[in-house]
């Protein structure tokens, strides 16, 4: 009869996989009886390793010591031939019976192909074919499962896993000690006292802590001994542990005992206040030793940079300094001392300092003194700097003298002078006196001004009755809110009597209609002796604003856009109707009125304030010419840097070598040469068009940018590095970097102090002054271009190089300040990046060609 191929595979196929499955099952019996015979001698192994990590053995009698490893021998020898006897190769009727078991198969079909029948029969024989065929087919399900020791039956209580843990613990224990545990725990010395081998687990840690003003952080200190340097005031911490009896440390001539901190652990905190041998001693030997050198914190170095002196604009005081400390600057202070009366108790006013304590900083700042009782007068300002170890450090003194205001009231003027000479001496306090007496006596000086009359009587009073030493600043406190009361003038006196007025007169409208329609008579009373007091409010501002006319010689008044001539009739038609509406009662009538009221003296306002917008719109222009000139100083710039990029680059493909660095001087072409002599002499010119700069934003906001001067510096740098032939790249991306910081800055401060540009403003700005300043400049070395030539009134670059035709004329957006400098930031970076030539060739050329599109 004929087997399917599907349940009677080829023979050879069929014997082939049997064989592997064989010798799988073989391998799997071996496993199984050789982790049997051995875990028991790998326990022991495993005990005796995490006993020897723990140093304990080596703490023991040599004799006990030497005992435990006998038995630890015995044990893993006799355990070991056990395991020698338990190890026998697996037989190939084995390997059959574990492969049967592990597939399911009954009737033993592997014993059936490997068996014969005894006799000839040809019947027997079919019959036994058939069997083996069916025998064979059972082939494809042979399967041979993992190895099973069984060691849970024959460890129940999981002792192997104990073993596992204590030798893992033990050699974490051991950490980079554990060789040398393990040397000690297998040689028992019996040459040296059972004591000695405790120094192998002895062991100590040291390290110094600085003071916490430093920022530095916690120096160890090498256990071999060698030389260190710390700062004075620093901390001495030692942890020594694996001994009982404690360590000493000495430290020049004097010893220093450890405190116990358990039975094996001793430690040591001690303040360093002097330098010397460090050697740390235990049972009367050196264990290490260390040269302690203790490094002074030096008191801060405070200077003026330059001089103290007026600022270009207003009443302020400038105070360039810079100072520097070895470890930080904590605070920085000027103190100012009368230099008639060294013994007056100084001014002091504090210097903000950059925040993060730095080692090195320099700025200067800017106060206004014309307030205090010495403006005028001549004193004496030194710089105070303190670091985090309270130490001070003092600049040379500076003598000048305080800015003052200028008053052109003859009483204020009177009053000022006072003020002064009792800075000068405050015990003058009769002649002050009588000197108040004689102004008071005339009151028409003041325009009879009843309140300036009391107040001028009660300083004099208080001079003569109060004895304080803090009464005579009193009195010059009030001398001065006196004379800046009288300077203002009249009409800005009558301007705030009249601006309450209103609103007085406001508030009694809004409450008579929020509580009762139908006013009570003490309502209307009040309503009528408001409208009175704004009546005499306005009169008495008109008549000091005719007197201020009268004196610019203006002949009418203008309120409104039409420029209608003010009428005082108007005024006071308009008052009338406004009293008989709050009279009669009629509300809406009465804020129709008051409304309109209110328009009218708002022109007031505006035509008191048109020449200080004027003023300071004027002011506003002049800072955007500047800010125009500082753009082109930048585009300038960056053109050179563009071409100090591409000399280099010529330099490296002329050599071959595209990752030198690029400091390194290589030779030049003559044209390479003229070209770096022509940049040279524009970065000079615009090294001084930048100093004409500072010093105009100086006198126009009173203060400089740090980061021009960095710029300055920065040009300087790049102009000596172009003349001697040096590549300048570095110096001139710093100078693009500080003019585009020093930008922000200009433009944050004259929106401080001028406000934002208004709408109509700053078209046409940024050629005219600047262009002057930087043309004239480069004029004098024979260049050609100017710093704002080949620019529109707005701004933009209309010569036709540089870009397409298209590009220029659809140029209409001008980009805001904030956008021109992020676009600014963004050319400085690339440039940065396309300077490391060491970048890949492939982010080189991207750069190059983003470059080249601006």
């Amino acid at each position: 009869m004929t087997q399917s191929p599907e349940k009677a595979p080829p023979e050879g196929q069929g014997l082939g996989a049997l064989g592997l499955k064989l010798g799988l099952s073989r391998l799997a019996l071996w496993w199984e009886g050789a982790w049997r015979a051995l875990w028991p001698p790998l326990g022991i192994l495993g005990a005796f390793l995490a006993l020897a990590f723990t140093g304990l053995l080596p703490t023991l009698p040599p004799a006990l010591h030497l005992l435990i490893l006998i038995g630890f021998a015995a044990a893993l020898g006799y355990l070991g031939y056990r395991a020698a006897l338990g190890l026998r190769a697996p037989a190939t009727e084995a390997a059959a019976r574990r492969l049967e078991r592990d597939s399911g198969l009954a009737h033993r079909p592997l014993a059936v192909l490997a068996d014969r029948p005894a006799g000839d029969d040809p019947m027997a024989q079919a019959l036994w074919q058939a069997h083996r065929e069916r025998a064979a087919a059972q082939l494809g399900q042979l399967r041979v499962a993992r190895p099973s020791p069984g060691l849970a039956a024959r460890d129940p209580r999981a002792l192997r896993a104990a073993v596992l843990v204590a030798l893992v613990a033990g050699l974490g224990m051991a950490g980079r000690e554990a060789p040398e545990r393990l040397l000690a725990a297998l040689a028992p010395s019996f040459a040296e006292p059972a004591a000695a081998p405790t120094a192998l687990a002895a062991r100590f840690e040291a390290w110094v802590t600085p003071p916490a003003y430093t920022g530095a952080p916690p120096q160890f200190l090498n256990a071999a001994g060698g030389a260190v340097a710390v700062p004075t005031g620093s901390r001495l911490h030692m942890v020594f542990s694996g001994s009982a009896s404690p360590p000493e440390l000495r430290l020049g001539g004097t010893a220093h005992a450890f405190a116990r901190m358990d039975a094996q652990s001793h430690g040591l905190e001690l303040p360093l206040t002097e330098g010397g041998t460090l050697v740390l001693k235990r049972d009367g030997r050196d264990v290490a030793q260390w040269a302690l050198t203790l490094t002074p914190d030096a008191p801060p170095v405070v200077a003026w940079d330059p001089s103290p002196a007026r600022a270009g604009r207003g009443l302020g005081l400038r105070l360039p300094w810079k100072a520097e400390d070895d470890w930080g600057l904590v605070a920085l202070r000027v103190e100012l001392r009368l230099k008639q009366r060294p013994s007056a108790p100084p001014v002091t006013q504090d210097i903000p300092l950059p925040s993060g304590a730095p080692r090195q900083a320099q700025g200067a700042a800017q106060h206004d003194f014309s307030a205090h009782p010495w403006a005028g007068l001549e004193v004496e300002a030194r710089l105070f700097a303190r670091d985090g170890a309270e130490q001070e450090g003092k600049s040379e003194g500076a003598f000048l003298v305080l800015p003052e205001r200028r008053f052109s009231h003859p009483v204020a003027q009177q009053l000022i002078a006072l003020r002064r000479a009792l800075s000068l001496d405050p015990n003058a306090r009769e002649p002050a006196r009588r000197e108040l007496d004689r102004i008071t006596n005339a009151p028409e000086a003041f325009e009879h001004d009843t309140g300036m009359f009391l107040t001028l009587r009660a300083a004099r009073h208080r001079l003569g009755r109060d004895r304080r030493d803090e009464a005579v600043p009193e009195v010059q406190q009030i001398l001065w809110d006196v004379a800046v009361a009288l300077e203002e003038g009249r009409t800005d006196r009558t301007a705030r009597a009249l601006t309450q007025a209103r609103e007085a007169l406001r508030e009694a409208l809004e409450e008579a209609r929020r509580d009762n329609p139908e006013r009570s008579p003490e309502q209307r009373a009040e309503l009528q002796r408001r409208i009175q007091e704004l009546r005499e409010a306005i009169r008495r501002h008109l008549e000091a604003l005719a007197e201020r006319m009268q004196r610019e010689n203006n002949e009418a008044l203008s309120y409104d856009p039409q420029q209608r001539v003010f009428d005082r009739r108007e005024l006071e038609r308009r008052t009338r109707r406004l009293e008989d509406a709050a009279r009669d009662g009629r509300q809406e009538d009465a804020e129709r009125e008051m409304a309109e009221l209110e328009e009218m003296l708002q022109a007031l306002e505006e035509g008191r304030t048109s020449r200080a917008e004027d003023r300071q719109r004027q002011q506003r222009q002049r800072g955007q010419q500047q800010m125009g000139a500082l753009q082109d100083m930048v585009r300038r710039e960056a053109e050179m840097l563009d071409r100090a990029h591409r000399r280099s680059g010529e330099q490296e493909n002329t050599r071959g070598d595209q990752r030198r660095p690029q400091q390194q001087q290589r030779p030049q072409t003559p044209e390479a040469r003229e070209e770096a002599a022509r940049d040279a002499r524009t970065q000079r010119a615009l090294r001084r068009a930048l100093g004409e700069l500072m010093q105009q934003f100086g006198e126009l906001t009173g203060d400089v940018p740090a980061p021009l001067a960095e710029a300055d510096r920065a040009m300087r740098d790049a102009a000596e590095a172009l003349a001697e032939g040096r590549d300048p790249r570095a110096a001139q991306q710093q100078a693009i970097r500080a003019l585009t910081e020093g930008g922000r800055q200009m433009s944050q401060r004259m929106q401080r102090q001028f406000g934002p540009p208004q709408p109509g403003e700053g078209e046409g700005e940024g050629e005219g002054e600047g262009e002057e300043m930087a043309g004239g400049q480069q004029g004098s070395e024979g260049q050609e271009n100017q710093l704002g030539e080949g620019r529109d009134p707005l701004g933009r670059d209309r010569r036709e190089t540089g870009g397409s035709a298209q590009d220029n004329a659809g140029d209409t957006l001008v980009p805001g300040e904030a956008e021109r400098l992020r676009s600014h930031q963004l050319q400085q970076e690339l440039r940065r990046r396309g300077a490391e030539r060491e970048r890949p060739p492939v982010e080189l050329d991207y750069i190059d060609r983003l470059l080249r599109r601006f």
